[in-house]
């Protein structure tokens, strides 16, 4: 019942910026944490940053300082800004929700089909 879009991923260049969108959409009465990961070839899939309904962020060390997350909940969407971009943030980025579907004993997570960035040096 519920679909998660990413867009905003692409070719940028070290030093450079992207900001990430990922917007949520169907049968959703609300939207509890969520989470942008990253996965790089031949890596583990790598929590980036998560945000809380409340709007509290938590970030992974490697990305401190550059990325912020954010979310507008009137419009299901969730950012990551990404600035002083570095080659080695290359990866496939994935969005995920834990969304509330009719009451709290029905809720899902959901993923995005990720977006590429690719950072060249």
């Amino acid at each position: 019942q519920v679909q998660l879009v990413e867009s905003g991923g692409g070719l940028v260049q070290a030093g450079g910026s992207l900001r990430l969108s990922c917007a949520a959409s169907g049968s959703i009465f609300s939207i509890n944490t969520m989470e942008w990961y990253r996965q790089a070839p031949g890596k583990q899939r790598e929590l980036v940053a998560t945000i809380t309904s409340g709007g509290t962020t938590t970030y992974a060390d490697s990305v401190k300082g550059r990325f912020t997350i954010s979310r507008d909940n009137a419009r299901n969407t969730v950012y990551l800004q990404m600035s002083s971009l570095k080659p080695e943030d290359t990866a496939v980025y994935y969005c995920s929700a834990h969304v509330l579907l009719r009451s709290i004993y029905d809720s899902q997570y959901y993923w995005g089909q990720g977006t590429q960035v690719t950072v060249s040096s």
